[in-house]
């Protein structure tokens, strides 16, 4: 296998398609908002990209059945704008592997003449949330207007160290290819898969692509994180209160 091999697996005819990139990250927010996209309108898988980037393994399906880790574009007709669906498991394991990988997911774009691009990810708080934000970061002001109107919040500094990634280089090389990029990073502990991330980040590209959600699913998987989150309080209240105070901890001879 080549370095870098990208599988042609069936064709599509997209008009004036949105570019949607959903790989793993913090609180998998980008990883379940391109599923909940795919699971919805069931799209058709179009194109395979394995990378000697990628590690060095095979997935194992629910069937047994072993496959070589790569990457996967879907195309998806919606109600609003058709769109091109990047997911996978597994991002590059090196700072020139982002850089290969990223060129090689703008390359695919290009061939179904994606011209609007949406990196997905999240951004930890540290904390657990009620409400939740999602921050943004785009290659033009205009992006940014579009993106304001839609709730999406623009912080000064934020997020600290920048945007890693092919997350993050999409924006960057993206700009220098002429593609109108944005990045959209939901708010999010990072402590735990974030359905309730999801769903902001969602909503945005709701408004934004003209698509029309349906969230129960992800509601579903929040109840059930809901429940994580209240046994994982219940057991640090449990643990403080077991902790010895300091006449406990005081030494009488």
């Amino acid at each position: 296998m080549e370095p870098l091999d990208i599988e042609t697996v069936d064709s599509a005819e997209l008009s004036d398609p949105a570019f949607i990139e959903g790989l793993p990250g913090v609180g998998h927010v980008g990883k379940l908002t391109a599923e909940h996209i795919l699971d919805q309108y069931d799209g058709t898988l179009v194109r395979r990209l394995y990378s000697h980037d990628l590690p060095p393994q095979v997935d194992v399906g629910d069937d047994g059945v072993a496959e070589l880790t790569h990457l996967e574009f879907h195309a998806v007709e919606t109600e609003g704008r058709d769109l091109l669906v990047l997911t996978g498991d597994h991002q590059a394991q090196t700072n020139e592997g982002h850089y290969r990988l990223a060129s090689a997911v703008l390359d695919v774009a290009d061939e179904f003449g994606c011209e609007e691009l949406y990196a997905l990810g999240g951004v930890p708080t540290g904390e657990l949330i009620e409400e939740y934000a999602v921050l943004g970061a785009a290659t033009q002001s205009s992006i940014v207007e579009a993106l304001e109107d839609e709730g999406v919040e623009f912080r000064e500094d934020e997020p600290a160290g920048g945007i890693v990634g092919v997350s993050g280089l999409l924006l960057g090389l993206g700009a220098r290819r002429d593609v109108e990029a944005a990045c959209l990073m939901g708010e999010t502990s990072g402590y735990l898969v974030d359905p309730k991330s999801a769903r902001a980040v969602l909503e945005v590209l709701e408004g934004m692509l003209g698509m029309d959600v349906d969230y129960a699913s992800l509601e579903e998987r929040a109840d059930e994180m809901e429940e994580v989150i209240g046994k994982i309080q219940e057991m640090e209240q449990q643990q403080q209160a077991n902790v010895p105070s300091d006449d406990d901890l005081r030494y009488i001879g």
